[in-house]
C-alpha cells in the first residue's frame, strides 16, 4: 500500500469496535489459512490482519485499564470506609 492509502486504511480499522475488528480479524485468517490466494492478496490480507490485530489489542488494553482504574477506586473506597 502506499503512504496515504495505509493511512486511510489504518483509520478506518481504528474506528472499529472491538467486536468488528476482532470479526474481520477471524476472516481474514480464514481466508489466509484456506489459501487459493495471489502473492499480492495475501499480502493485502495480512497488512489488513496486523491492523485489525493492533486495533484488538489497542481496545483490550483500553478495557484493561479502565478495569484497573474501577477497581483501584473500589480498593481505595473501602481503606477510607475502613479508616
Amino acid at each position: 500500500m502506499t503512504g496515504k492509502t495505509e493511512q486511510t486504511a489504518a483509520a478506518a480499522a481504528e474506528a472499529l469496535g472491538y467486536e468488528q475488528a476482532r470479526d474481520e480479524l477471524i476472516e481474514v485468517v480464514r481466508r489466509l489459512e484456506a489459501g487459493g490466494t495471489t502473492l499480492e492478496e495475501s499480502l493485502a490480507l495480512w497488512e489488513r490482519g496486523e491492523e485489525l490485530a493492533k486495533v484488538c489489542r489497542r481496545r483490550l488494553d483500553g478495557a484493561r485499564a479502565r478495569l484497573d482504574a474501577a477497581l483501584a477506586e473500589e480498593e481505595a473506597e473501602e481503606a477510607d470506609e475502613d479508616a
